[in-house]
């Protein structure tokens, strides 16, 4: 637990990086509850609330917490989470007792990407698994909802 706190507390001091805009954007009030997003620009923040709304999952992250590539690195390692295959990399995850959302800045693409991933995440939040086979059946519907949003008012 206190190498979350330190990590919370350097993912406040540390980062910042642009991003583009998606086709989901906040155009009224989000109501995510509790939610602490830690560590974005503000329009990476509201990409991502508005996101999150749009997806409406039944169990929120505690916090999402943006962090420069050399701390997701170490996050991973102080945290102990497995380790992937050769060739594969991760740009997310998920600590399940703190329900934390961790991003890797230095892997950050645009907006399209935040959601397609973080629907993986809140997968893993939704299934209460660390299994990446049950947090992507999952994923299923949130990406279904967040596709489905540009079209919402066009109809």
């Amino acid at each position: 637990m206190n190498g979350l706190r330190t990590c919370l507390s350097l993912a406040m001091v540390v980062c910042g990086v642009t991003c583009t805009e998606s086709a989901v954007e906040a155009t009224e009030p989000v109501s995510t509850g509790s939610l602490l997003v830690i560590g974005a620009t503000p329009t990476q923040e509201t990409l991502l609330r508005a996101q999150v709304r749009v997806m409406h999952p039944d169990v929120l992250p505690s916090r999402i917490v943006f962090v420069p590539h050399w701390k997701y690195l170490d996050d991973t390692r102080v945290m102990h989470l497995p380790r992937l295959p050769t060739g594969y990399s991760s740009a997310m995850f998920t600590h399940l007792p703190s329900r934390t959302v961790f991003i890797d800045t230095g892997r950050y693409i645009d907006g399209g990407w935040l959601g397609y991933w973080m629907a993986h995440e809140l997968g893993h939040l939704a299934t209460n698994s660390v299994h990446e086979e049950d947090a992507e059946k999952a994923a299923k519907g949130f990406r279904k909802r967040l596709k489905a949003a540009p079209r919402q008012g066009k109809d």
